[in-house]
């Protein structure tokens, strides 16, 4: 089976993208992010120590037109969940604007929504009502969904009983299925075998050709070259590099290896074997210079 093509992202910019954000930021208060006793609790207010704020994003501003499918990147960290969070309407930014036009579904954590004691079948009922549609509609959706989720009599088995894979077919059904116009996809297609990942990069090929805009988090570098018509590269917060996926994939990886060879040249300082030490999350590196297609962001 050859392999779907992507349409190139339109040249010129259109006057009512799909999403746009300008100035995106969004800032957590760490003093929420674990438990405090009584006492450190007092002593915050007494001596007014001032709150831990940490910028998950800042400063990001894109433009995702109808019928472009753009690949977010990044290592772990780097606030690309977030991101989706944000344009899927989870979470409101602390600075900065977005709109989005269209009706948005996606997939940002896998299981989320569903109901561990209801059928798989029924948890197809319930999603549609989360996504606003009329009961008579996703009925009528419901024969499409099963046979795409390809779950044989596990559809009428209880989801506390379905592996990663399976939730991973039976929310992907779901979530496009209902025509979106704008599909959030984060981390999804990397689960499930080898067969379904294929027919679900042909459906999310198939949306991009009926001009719907697709953002999808992944850390399959091949699907980001092959499946996508623009990426940017996310890095503590802020968006490095934006442009061609080739290029942007390229510097990730310049990124990564820069990333890992300073880990060994610290592991080695410390006198530890760099195989044998611990895993951290890469930070990440400056890189310099990219081909001509991408474009760099300058630091804020």
């Amino acid at each position: 089976m050859p392999t779907p093509v992507v349409p190139r992202a339109p040249e010129a910019a259109e006057p009512h993208p799909a999403i746009l954000t300008e100035g995106l930021g969004v800032e957590y208060n760490l003093r929420f992010s674990r438990k405090r006793t009584i006492r450190e609790s007092v002593a915050n207010v007494v001596l007014r120590r001032p709150p831990v704020r940490f910028w998950a994003l800042r400063h990001v501003s894109l433009r995702v037109a109808h019928g472009e499918s753009l690949g977010i990147i990044g290592p772990n960290g780097a606030g690309k969940s977030t991101l989706l969070q944000v344009l899927a309407g989870i979470m409101r930014p602390s600075e900065g604007s977005v709109e989005v036009r269209g009706r948005v579904s996606g997939l940002l954590t896998l299981g989320a929504g569903f109901d561990q004691e209801l059928s798989g079948r029924e948890n197809i009922l319930l999603g549609g009502a989360f996504l606003g549609l009329d009961d008579k509609v996703t009925r009528e959706l419901l024969p499409g969904i099963v046979a795409f989720a390809d779950l044989g009599d596990f559809i009428e088995a209880p989801i506390k009983t379905y592996s990663s894979g399976m939730r991973a077919r039976l929310g992907f059904a779901i979530a496009t299925a209902v025509d979106p116009d704008i599909l959030l996809l984060d981390e999804v297609l990397a689960t499930g075998d080898a067969t379904f990942r294929e027919k679900s990069k042909g459906r999310v090929i198939q949306l991009v050709q009926q001009a719907k805009a697709v953002v999808l988090v992944t850390h399959d570098m091949n699907w980001v070259t092959e499946y996508c018509n623009r990426a940017i590269l996310i890095e503590k917060g802020n968006v490095v590099i934006e442009g061609d996926p080739e290029d942007v994939v390229a510097v990730y990886r310049q990124h990564t290896e820069e990333a890992r060879a300073k880990k060994e040249e610290a592991a080695r300082a410390a006198g530890v074997d760099p195989l044998v030490a611990p895993k951290a999350m890469p930070a990440p590196a400056s890189g310099s210079g990219t081909a001509g297609r991408a474009r760099r962001n300058p630091a804020p």
